[in-house]
């Protein structure tokens, strides 16, 4: 029964204090310039002064032909979720290059997928697109390690913006913050230990 009552309170403590967290920056930042609406993905925003990298959730069909429509060149796609032969065929029917990074739910990316990231956005012909499931969390961090490491924005900035998109996990949170323009490490054993047992129901949740 304690121990019951003890994870309840940790998961309390972090689900309501990150959603509080969320709800402040999204009150207190203003949506990207240029950002609007598109049919068929969430969250659809651009990432950079320029343009050339876009974030949001997973499109639907209708999503990624907006996108094509858009000039887009490639998406990246950073879910780890086992994808149907239909998903994973809908980009390419679409007339889209894709990459795909999986990253765990709740997780963040390794070094190698940064680097791995960093490259495909800088050599890429046309704007990138990258998304995960509701193009939160995963998409979030991956957004702020380009922007950490490519000089456009402080660390503290870019937590924020994905704060402003909505709820990561307390590890993703971590990551963000300790991102500098020469690395992107791992959140240690402990940060992630309280990260998963925070972000169990709502990962369970999301697989019903």
């Amino acid at each position: 029964m304690g121990l019951t009552l003890g994870y309840l309170a940790l998961w309390a403590t972090g689900a309501l204090g990150i959603l509080a967290l969320s709800y402040w920056a999204r009150e207190e930042t203003p949506p990207p310039e240029g950002a609007y609406a598109v049919r068929g993905i969430r969250h659809f925003q651009p990432v950079d002064a320029r343009r050339t990298l876009w974030r949001g959730g997973a499109p639907s069909p209708d999503g990624y032909r907006a996108l094509a429509r858009r000039g887009f060149s490639t998406v990246v796609d950073l879910r780890a979720e086992d994808l149907t032969a239909a998903q994973l065929a809908r980009p390419h029917e679409a007339g889209l290059d894709v990459v795909r990074l999986p990253v765990r739910d709740g997780q963040t990316p390794t070094p190698r997928q940064v680097e791995r990231f960093l490259r495909v956005v800088g050599e890429a012909p046309g704007p990138v697109f990258v998304h995960c499931g509701a193009g939160v969390g995963r998409t979030g961090v991956m957004v702020a390690a380009y922007l950490v490491r490519t000089g456009q924005e402080s660390a503290p900035a870019a937590v924020r913006r994905n704060l402003a998109v909505g709820p990561p996990s307390v590890e993703q949170i971590y990551y963000g913050l300790s991102l500098g323009r020469d690395r992107a490490d791992q959140p240690p054993l402990p940060v992630v230990a309280v990260s998963r047992l925070v972000d169990a129901p709502r990962r369970m949740w999301s697989r019903l």
